[in-house]
């Protein structure tokens, strides 16, 4: 499964990947800065030892075994750790008897006889040591010195020092993820502008622009180039919609000669049945045309933005009920049953009468057209407190799943049964434009076994002319 991640939490998720991994190095690089610096001081320090226990050892040259041992004992005793510091001849016996148990029990390792310095870490235990082992002389014969010195102190710190870095990484993670979020927020705060006024951008708005960030960065850029293809649309659009004016302010008058030549050749006596048959085929179809026309011309307007919408306190019942008296006869053709439910027959809306009856002319001609004889078809208006329901509804043929998120498109015809019905193709686009002018919702759903239900909802809290 594929998840949709915005912009905003994918740069987070980055930025704190990005952290998570430079902390993680900073952290190994200070442990293992710490460590050597602990190892190379206590190598330091084991060094200075053997260099006073080379000293002591020149000074102790030509004494008795008595007083050698003497001196021993007492630089053991003031050196700290000194428990941990022999002399060794190379063949391995001691050249000096041990200090103390821990001196003589201690696991002191083997050298090889070519090295001058060495070094080495010795567990006992739990507990690690570093050992020096340095070469040197003493009356003429070669020694080794070897000095111990216990590493527990810096394993500790070196633990702790983990321990800090791993606590350190949830709450940095969580400041990074919060300072990546912030910066990602801030850095994209022009796309949401962007996109909230491409948003609110349509067909009939092409003249406005989105907002261009003075910074000249990459979001100017895409924004410019964004209003260059606004200005290339909204030309484009001006053309096509001024071309459909046009034509049907031109077709308008043969239209109308060709209506007014038939119906007189109608009026002609002497015709004969065929003629008379051709002339009313040639006046319906002048008719048709004549309603295709206008309604183009109508959504030629409209997209244009010079539709002209008076608005106007109506009674919304009062419309419906009369639509519906006059759809009546049409139902009665075809043996259907046309009910009305009005809840509130003092309800008023703004909105252009004109326009309003058509709406509802358009949802009723749909209606009787696509269902079948002896059918039933409702229609109701109900009130709440936040809307205003226009509802019309069938047990016709209805419209395929398919089909529905383009049942308001212009000549848009479901399937083959539908287009068959007599009609422009441009009813529901009309009705569609008449909703959206008084800022009402209309939106059609299939019903089961069949038919089909338009809504328009009309929002109580925007009963006035649109801006």
């Amino acid at each position: 499964m594929r998840f949709n991640l915005s912009i905003s939490l994918r740069l987070t998720l980055w930025f704190s990947a990005i952290f998570l991994c430079l902390f993680v190095v900073f952290g190994a690089f200070i442990w293992f800065d710490l460590s050597s610096s602990l190892s190379s001081g206590r190598d330091r320090t084991l060094g200075r030892r053997s260099d006073r226990m080379a000293d002591l050892l020149k000074h102790m040259e030509g004494d008795s075994a008595d007083l050698q041992q003497t001196k021993y004992r007492d630089f053991v005793e003031a050196t700290p750790e000194g428990k941990m510091i022999q002399a060794y001849l190379l063949d391995g016996k001691r050249l000096l008897p041990p200090a103390s148990a821990a001196n003589a029990d201690f696991p002191w390792p083997k050298v090889p006889s070519t090295t001058a310095e060495y070094r080495s870490d010795v567990w006992i235990g739990d507990h690690p040591y570093r050992v020096f082992v340095r070469s040197d002389s003493f009356n003429g014969q070669p020694i080794r010195i070897f000095v111990a010195g216990s590493l527990s102190d810096n394993q500790g710190l070196l633990d702790r020092t983990a321990e800090i870095l791993e606590r350190s990484i949830p709450p940095m993670l969580l400041i990074s993820a919060l300072a990546g979020y912030f910066i990602s927020r801030r850095a994209l705060k022009p796309v949401v502008r962007i996109t909230e006024s491409a948003r609110s951008i349509t067909i009939g708005n092409l003249a406005s622009r989105l907002p261009v960030s003075p910074n000249g960065d990459e979001l100017a850029k895409l924004a410019d180039t964004c209003n260059e293809m606004l200005s290339r649309l909204e030309q484009a659009v001006k053309r096509i919609t001024q071309f459909t004016s046009d034509a049907s302010h031109e077709l308008r008058s043969p239209i109308t000669f060709i209506r007014t030549t038939s119906e007189y050749a109608l009026r002609t006596p002497g015709l004969n049945a065929e003629a008379i048959d051709a002339f009313k085929n040639i006046l319906n179809e002048a008719e048709h045309s004549s309603r295709l026309i206008e309604d183009m011309l109508l959504l030629a307007r409209s997209d244009a933005g010079r539709a002209q919408i008076v608005f106007e306190p109506v009674y919304m019942a009062e419309i419906v009920l009369q639509v519906a008296t006059r759809m009546r006869v049409l139902a009665r053709e075809k043996r259907q049953q046309l009910v009305d439910r009005v809840s509130d027959i003092d309800l008023q809306l703004s909105g252009d009468p004109l326009l309003l009856r058509r709406l509802v002319w358009i949802l009723l001609d749909n209606s009787i057209k696509y269902t079948p004889c002896d059918g039933s078809i409702e229609i109701s208006l109900v009130r709440n407190e936040q809307y205003v329901l226009l509802t019309v509804s069938d047990n016709g043929i209805g419209i395929p799943e398919g089909s529905l998120p383009h049942i308001f498109d212009r000549f848009f015809r479901a399937d083959i049964s539908r287009g068959e019905q007599e009609g422009t193709g441009l009813g529901l686009a009309i009705g569609k434009w008449i909703a959206e002018a008084h800022r009402a919702v209309i939106t059609a759903r299939k019903l089961n076994p069949a038919g089909t239900a338009f809504e328009v909802s009309f929002p109580l809290n925007g009963n006035q002319h649109p801006v």
